[in-house]
């Protein structure tokens, strides 16, 4: 792949902080175009990675490509756009004064200006909203605020630290239909969330950061092959107690339960059911789960991803 498909790219970016080691070699890949899923346990060196991308601190070795060109100290950055995870908005200002003012911090005057106001209220669904003040609305609409403010100057590279956190599942719908109106538009966009639904749904590559480097990316598909495998595991409870074996079963660790793992379920599942009537016993309950993201981050990590 050349260079040119990279809107975003870091290089053996290394930092610490006194003696301790944040930043461990951490090399990542944004392709143009892309919606990039960003994954790993508190600690693992996310937030310090965002803010070396941002211009907020500076890596003590490595590089970062914006767009093919090498970013050098804190300037050059226009074309990147953040939406941190705190609400960075005037909550005594309404939406169209915070609008406003943040579209003038990215440069904007004049008519690039007022045009860009009624792009964002029409885009956010607040026009009828504009004159209100935004301390007063719900959290799911300060969010959708918060995502205008960050991406006034309509960048080519868009960073989210948790942009659904704390907000109800309609107001997470119409968040991530904005989002996919700006990638619909070119935009390149690098998603860090808890929600592991929303990286499974949303994002069209994931990478998995841990120990202040990359530890595994690619898709679902190929994340689930690298790690823990496609098989299914099957879990059911019979009817009674059993004192035999059953061929292809293991105990489960409760009375009654039996678990196997299969590849196929439509060719093995029947055969295994057919071992467990051969030995005498009606099947009381079965449950069969495909192997997941979650336990991918598992396998990776050794920890459940969850916010605190």
């Amino acid at each position: 792949m050349g260079e040119m498909e990279f809107a975003l790219q870091t290089n053996d970016l290394r930092k610490s902080f006194g003696a301790l080691e944040v930043l461990r070699g951490a090399t990542l890949r944004l392709r143009r175009g892309e919606r990039l899923g960003l994954l790993g346990p508190n600690g693992a060196g996310k937030t310090t990675l965002i803010r070396c991308l941002t211009g907020r601190t500076r890596p003590d070795a490595g590089t970062i490509e914006l767009l093919g060109r090498q970013l050098l100290g804190r300037g050059g950055r226009e074309a990147i756009g953040l939406v941190p995870q705190e609400l960075a908005i005037y909550g005594d200002l309404t939406t169209r004064e915070n609008l406003q003012a943040f579209g003038r911090f990215h440069g904007l005057r004049g008519r690039a200006l007022k045009q860009s106001i009624e792009w964002a209220l029409q885009w956010t669904g607040l026009e009828s909203r504009a004159g209100d003040l935004v301390g007063q609305f719900s959290g799911g609409m300060q969010r959708r605020v918060n995502l205008a403010c960050g991406v006034m100057h309509r960048p080519e590279v868009i960073l989210l630290d948790e942009p659904t956190v704390g907000v109800d599942p309609q107001s997470r719908q119409r968040i991530f239909a904005m989002l996919d109106d700006l990638n619909a538009e070119g935009a390149s966009i690098v998603l860090t969330t808890h929600q592991l639904e929303e990286a499974e749904s949303r994002c069209d590559r994931i990478v998995i950061f841990d120990h202040g480097r990359v530890v595994a990316e690619g898709t679902l598909a190929e994340l689930l092959q690298q790690t823990v495998g496609t098989a299914r595991h099957v879990r059911l409870r019979v009817k009674g107690p059993l004192t035999t074996d059953i061929p292809g079963w293991s105990r489960g660790s409760r009375s009654g339960e039996w678990v196997t793992r299969i590849d196929d379920v439509s060719t093995q599942l029947p055969h295994l059911l057919r071992r467990v009537s051969s030995a005498g016993h009606d099947v009381d309950d079965i449950v069969v789960n495909a192997p997941s993201l979650n336990h991918v981050f598992l396998h990776l990590t050794g920890s459940e991803l969850r916010d605190a």
